[in-house]
């Protein structure tokens, strides 16, 4: 990770294969991150778990377990946020037709609720897919530090 001097953001970015291990190392290093950027246990669990979720729909449904394509995932934090971009190199996908998890026929289905959960963890998601992939970005903010309480007097 590097901290650059003009915007003071941090960056940190790791490449994985499109295997279903890759995913607890991408787990690993998103509790890592949000651990250096100073999120509670809470916080840092829901990260780590959007960015699961995310990542096993990049290796799974972006990539098909291809072992010649990567997912690429980006760390930056700010003075302001955490965000975490990760893309994969599929053939994207129309994100009209994600089925709504709570619907009634589909509350027993094993998968479909990865962006679901990424949209209930975090601040912001953001999906691009194009025909080279498809790039989700997550944000969380930051809270501003609480001054510390003045003593008070009796």
């Amino acid at each position: 990770m590097f901290l650059s001097p003009v915007t003071m953001v941090q960056h940190q970015a790791i490449v994985l294969d499109s295997r279903i291990e890759s995913v607890d190392q991408a787990e690993a290093t998103a509790e890592r991150v949000a651990a250096g950027a100073g999120f509670d246990e809470g916080e840092r669990h829901r990260i780590a778990m959007a960015v699961r979720e995310i990542t096993v729909n990049a290796v799974m449904h972006g990539n098909g377990y291809d072992r010649g394509k990567k997912v690429t995932i980006e760390f930056s934090i700010s003075a302001n946020d955490l965000v975490v971009s990760i893309r994969d190199q599929g053939a994207g996908f129309d994100t009209s037709g994600i089925a709504d998890p709570l619907a009634p026929e589909n509350l027993l289905r094993q998968s479909g609720r990865g962006i679901f959960l990424a949209r209930a963890f975090m601040d912001e998601v953001d999906v691009q897919p194009s025909s080279s992939g498809t790039s989700v970005r997550l944000t969380k903010h930051r809270q501003a530090p609480q001054p510390a309480a003045s003593p008070g007097r009796s």
